[in-house]
């Protein structure tokens, strides 16, 4: 009987385990195919509920990636004047915006920004991240604990490195940019 109760706490523990990570488990649909990404709520509560509030209201969907340096990152998140399907649209002022909500306090950690790492977009202040964010094409170990790490691809990035570049001569600004399709919880 003690190995049947034994059974019963693993198999739930499994269980429990799993659901509580798939909540965290997002899909980024690009034009090129699928990215998985896993959030990190235990390091970046406040961020993670932003990305998945706006994400799954449909926010991200056909916001362009505004700013993508090769060898670095693609920028993207803008959704006030970056989503392409919005009248408040405008290629020039995409990067400047954010949405509605209040912007969030800095939350910092010990994560650093490796090759596929989502981190949160911010001006000079440090408690100015509101909903930009950017994915790392490699490590950039000069960005970490001085911006929010909150997730990371965990399926894809082949996907993500298909991104179009922008002119470095621009800060990589992107002309005629790839867009998000789609971003929601799996």
């Amino acid at each position: 009987m003690n190995r049947f109760y034994i059974k019963l706490i693993i198999l739930f523990f499994l269980l429990t385990n799993q659901t509580i990570s798939e909540e965290n488990i997002m899909i980024l649909k690009l034009k090129d195919g699928d990215v998985k990404i896993e959030l990190f709520e235990d390091v970046a509560p406040n961020h993670v509920k932003r990305i998945k509030d706006l994400a799954n209201s449909g926010k991200y969907d056909n916001v362009v990636f505004h700013r993508v340096i090769d060898g670095f990152m693609a920028q993207t998140g803008d959704i006030k004047f970056g989503n392409s399907s919005s009248n408040d649209f405008d290629l020039r002022r995409a990067g400047t915006g954010g949405s509605d909500l209040p912007d969030l306090k800095q939350e910092f950690n010990s994560l650093p920004h490796d090759r596929g790492t989502l981190s949160m977009a911010r001006s000079s202040d440090p408690n100015s991240a509101n909903s930009q964010f950017f994915i790392c094409f490699k490590p950039a170990p000069f960005l970490d604990r001085q911006y929010t790490v909150f997730g990371k691809v965990i399926e894809g990035m082949e996907y993500v490195d298909k991104i179009k570049r922008g002119n470095e001569n621009q800060n990589g600004s992107v002309e005629n940019p790839d867009k998000i399709i789609s971003f929601k919880s799996l």
